[in-house]
């Protein structure tokens, strides 16, 4: 698997937003995440990259 699985803190900083934010984003649907174990959120590389493709194409 190539795909690589972010931490909560580590997709913040990728995008540069808060904690609430984070989670605002996923609980809506628009970014992507699984739960590893039983609390352990991790969110893929790619699910970042689709959500900031998506903003663009909105901006344009």
């Amino acid at each position: 698997m190539t795909s690589e699985l972010l931490t909560v803190p580590q997709a913040m900083a990728v995008l540069k937003v808060s904690r609430w934010t984070l989670y605002n984003l996923i609980r809506s649907g628009e970014l992507a995440s699984i739960v590893v174990g039983v609390r352990c959120r991790r969110i893929p590389a790619t699910a970042l990259n689709d959500y900031v493709t998506r903003l663009c194409e909105e901006t344009v």
